[in-house]
């Protein structure tokens, strides 16, 4: 019995060993890994924050780029009334620059031209 027990004593260690080795492995397999979506209230509200601020300079482009385009109407439709004023067949016809109307020099009243 003493030959027996005597290998099974010099291998005592090595379980001890062997049985911390996995008992730290099976702990390392209970923990949990949490992966979060980085969703949270401070990014919803900066992601509304920014889409408000996008909405308001889109709103503000569109008029600028409105009120661009009515003033190109506008310089467009008196640049056709000169060359018309300037080609008009009525020799008393000048054109305005300050009103950008084309007028009749002896009563100064609009001239359709």
């Amino acid at each position: 019995m003493n030959t027996i027990l005597r290998p099974l004593l010099a291998l005592m260690p090595l379980a001890f060993a062997a049985s911390l080795a996995f008992s730290q492995a099976v702990q390392a397999e209970t923990s949990r890994l949490v992966i979060e979506s980085g969703d949270s209230a401070q990014s919803r509200q900066h992601a509304a924050m920014e889409k408000e601020q996008w909405n308001d300079t889109r709103s503000l482009r569109h008029k600028v780029n409105t009120r661009v385009e009515k003033e190109w109407d506008k310089d467009d439709v008196a640049f056709d009334l000169r060359d018309k004023c300037q080609q008009s067949v009525n020799v008393n016809a000048y054109w305005e620059s300050n009103t950008q109307r084309c007028l009749d020099r002896r009563t100064g009243r609009t001239v359709a031209p």
